[in-house]
């Protein structure tokens, strides 16, 4: 039995219409309603044009969805899509959905969706009609995500090599995750984000588990870490500043 309490998210992704080079900063977005649980992309996987997509299946545990042309020139994705998400939300265990992709086909999805009081995030380019985006609880635009990623992998880059050539952390692949789940994170008026976002924004992103580095928790890894800084307040939450 799926807990839903703290969020139990579907991301649907239209493979022919959204781009994988995306699908970290989705993720992390996501993270906003909870745990993407169900992770689903929809294409004709024999076409040339999804190998890229192919390869991400296997990074994010995305589970690919097969279907063929039906007739030459038009495909079926967006229907087989349609159907699976109406499924998932008559089941009544998903809290929000993720529909990724630029069609306008799937505004009346997005509209079903909300009458049922789910939220629902679309994320396609900027050339997404307006329908669609105005019929989802809040359209991200996916070309703004990867430039705000662009524009950190400098700092990003030397933040992993700094924390690496220390000793303190060595594996470069679980430092970009929690430095990306640092920079996605709210954080007060100054810097401090909650340990328990951070942690969950890296969890979507990966089957992420502090065991795996030697450390039983988070917090022990993260204090690890040169340039980070732990605080603890009233109430026993954890806070954590990542220092320039």
């Amino acid at each position: 039995m799926v807990d839903t309490r703290e969020g139990n998210v579907a991301l649907l992704i239209d493979a022919d219409n959204a781009s994988p080079t995306a699908i970290d900063p989705v993720l992390g977005v996501l993270a906003e309603l909870g745990s993407v649980n169900i992770r689903r992309a929809y294409g004709n996987w024999s076409k040339p044009a999804l190998k890229n997509w192919a390869a991400m299946t296997l990074e994010h545990a995305i589970q690919p969805y097969q279907q063929f042309d039906i007739t030459k020139g038009k495909n079926a994705t967006d229907m087989r899509m349609t159907i699976d998400a109406m499924d998932l939300l008559f089941a009544g265990r998903v809290t929000g959905f993720g529909l990724m992709s630029s069609d306008s086909d799937f505004m009346p999805l997005a509209q079903r969706i909300r009458q049922d009081g789910v939220p629902v995030y679309g994320f396609g380019t900027s050339r997404t009609p307006a329908g669609f985006r105005e019929a989802c609880t809040r359209f991200i635009d996916v070309e703004g995500l990867m430039r705000t990623r662009e524009s950190e992998a400098a700092d990003r880059k030397a933040a992993i090599e700094s924390a690496a050539q220390s000793g303190a952390g060595t594996d470069k692949e679980m430092l970009a995750l929690i430095i990306d789940a640092y920079n996605a994170s709210k954080r007060d008026e100054r810097g401090y984000a909650l340990l328990g976002e951070i942690g969950k924004l890296a969890g979507n992103r990966s089957s992420f588990d502090t065991r795996n580095y030697g450390y039983k928790r988070l917090s022990d890894l993260i204090a690890a870490i040169p340039n980070f800084q732990i605080e603890r307040r009233e109430g026993g939450q954890i806070f954590v500043k990542r220092l320039r």
